[in-house]
């Protein structure tokens, strides 16, 4: 259950982290709201997770799963730049959490 907790964690990691974005320094209503929203609600499934989990573990899955997925976003809705090198790269990440879970 942990893990299935931290994994929607990281997902919410990326909700927040993109809204916080959109929100233009908390000037927009909307973004602003999802961004705390989602941020405490990761940071809740995060702490829940971390009851069972290894702190290093956990944290490393939490922060590569926000990551990906927030620079995937953006690559994919808000016109970041993208290339095959990037792309790689970021597999490399999912790659690395897939072999944490892995090693656990």
């Amino acid at each position: 259950m942990a893990w299935i907790v931290l994994i929607i964690s990281g997902v919410l990691e990326a909700v927040w982290a993109t809204a916080l974005g959109k929100s233009q320094g908390f000037s927009r209503v909307t973004p602003s709201v999802i961004f705390a929203v989602g941020l405490i609600a990761s940071m809740a499934g995060l702490a829940y997770a971390l009851r069972t989990l290894p702190v290093g573990t956990g944290y490393a899955v939490w922060v590569g799963i926000g990551a990906v997925l927030t620079v995937a976003y953006a690559m994919a809705f808000d016109g970041e730049a993208t290339s095959v090198l990037k792309v790689l790269l970021l597999l490399g990440i999912v790659g690395c959490v897939v072999g944490l879970k892995v090693l656990h």
